[in-house]
């Protein structure tokens, strides 16, 4: 099917949106794109992008702006809450032939993404108020009091999203029991290493981004924000953890909060609306496949656009497509959450020993095109 006279409404102009806005390119449909923001971003912590992240980057067209910015990570490294080395990973190796492994800063992602759609038509500081079903079109009511009416609405807007409240009865995302604190401060590492260290159903991960800055991640319990975790952290923790908690004494504006969550709904569409990305299967962070799943949901949407005869049909055979694969990656996200929640005698003995492996069966048939 082409996209001569179809309308279709992104709402979210993140990594989905933006992935979405570049997939459907080629498509031949009028594409509107709205994101709640009021411009592009210029704050934010770090992000990672796997070897399958990094493929869709250059299937989509998107991969040279990311590439002038990103870290290459080469190699991964797993330790305890005393330091003591676990297990190491060549992430090099483990995605040859797929793509590399690389780190940046959110906002550096966002504006190298921007850069790779080029003048698409973003109004920012916009989203939906209300979506109604009128036949085969939905007409979409927008905080301006404007209504425009759209043969596709796509929500590409997040673990909070609108769409998703307005059109699927209010669904929201549930709570992992897990609360994380992300902040950026210097690189002390000449290597470009992702390094974690766990304790019991804690960790605190550190990853370059830049030639000078690195971005750390800790997470907790269920509790909120409370005013003695970072003295919690260093006690938990060995260094870096105290020099890298030294960059929130100097300037905490870059600390970002908040629990991790996941979102599971039975159909990611209802008519047409469709979620993707983290508003349609977020997961916990833990093995960084948000941007993945978002950036193969764009590409393999806009193939299945093309390869049927009717929108309806598309959704669907999308849908088919993707849900193995996100069913995997929540699945194994459950798994690595056990494990890190498990006694840590008991969990060091079966990482030392099983980790490399249970790190390369975690992501197998991530390997392979979406």
């Amino acid at each position: 099917m082409r996209g001569d006279g179809v309308r279709v409404l992104i709402v979210g102009g993140g990594v989905a949106g933006l992935a979405t806005v570049a997939a459907l390119r080629e498509w031949g449909a009028t594409v509107d794109v709205v994101e709640r923001t009021p411009g592009p971003a210029d704050s934010g912590t770090g992000i990672y992008l796997t070897g399958n992240a990094t493929r869709m980057l250059g299937a989509l067209g998107l991969w040279e702006p990311v590439a002038d910015v990103a870290v290459e990570i080469k190699r991964q490294r797993s330790a305890n809450q005393r330091g003591r080395r676990l297990f190491d990973i060549d992430v090099a190796a483990l995605w040859q032939g797929v793509g590399p492994c690389v780190s940046l800063s959110r906002a550096q992602l966002h504006r190298a993404l921007l850069a790779g759609v080029g003048d698409a038509p973003i109004r920012w500081g916009r989203q939906p108020v209300a979506l109604v079903r009128e036949g085969s079109l939905v007409a979409v009511k927008f905080d301006d009091d404007s209504t425009e009416r759209y043969d596709l609405v796509i929500g590409a807007d997040g673990v909070n999203s609108t769409v998703r409240r307005l059109a699927f009865g209010g669904l929201t995302a549930r709570s992992l029991g897990q609360y994380a604190y992300r902040w950026v401060a210097p690189r002390i590492e000449d290597e470009p290493v992702w390094s974690v260290q766990l304790g019991r159903g804690r960790q605190f991960l550190t990853i370059p981004i830049s030639a000078e800055q690195t971005y750390c991640y800790y997470n907790d319990g269920p509790a909120a924000d409370r005013p003695g975790w970072r003295d919690e952290l260093a006690a938990t923790f060995t260094e870096p953890v105290a020099m890298m908690l030294k960059a929130l004494d100097a300037d905490d504006h870059t600390l970002h909060a908040g629990p991790n969550q996941e979102v599971v709904l039975d159909s990611w569409a209802r008519g047409p609306v469709l979620l993707i990305g983290d508003a349609a299967h977020a997961t916990s962070p833990n093995m960084a496949q948000g941007a993945a799943m978002a950036l193969e949901d764009a590409f393999v949407l806009a193939d299945s656009l093309a390869a049927a005869g009717s929108l309806a049909e598309a959704l669907s055979g999308y849908e088919a497509r993707r849900r193995p694969r996100t069913d995997w990656v929540l699945a194994q996200t459950h798994r690595r959450d056990k494990a890190t929640g498990l006694p840590p005698a008991l969990r060091d003995l079966v990482l030392r020993r099983l980790g490399e492996q249970m790190f390369r069966s975690n992501y197998g048939p991530l390997f392979a095109q979406p």
